[in-house]
């Protein structure tokens, strides 16, 4: 299990953009695909606090739920690519 969980939707560009970056920096993270459905996205809601996607926990780094692509983004780029 990684200390990374990426809460997303496939086919979603916001997602996309998050795990291109995962990818880059070669970070192993685990998914969870949320329902289409906003009103079943109840896993994310207890995690973040509201439905949208895309959402990351990083246990390594206390992060519980950080949303919006671009401050996930440059959130994984400042922790992690000084780390590589």
């Amino acid at each position: 299990m990684a200390d990374i969980t990426l809460y997303e939707l496939p086919g979603c560009p916001y997602c996309a953009k998050v795990i291109d970056t995962l990818e880059q920096l070669g970070l192993e993270y685990d998914t969870v695909e949320v329902p289409s459905d906003h009103a079943e996205r109840t896993e994310v809601k207890e995690v973040s606090g509201q439905t949208g996607v895309p959402v990351i926990v990083d246990e390594a780094h206390g992060v519980n739920g950080m949303d919006e692509s671009d401050d996930i983004v440059e959130y994984l780029e400042r922790t992690y690519a000084a780390e590589a």
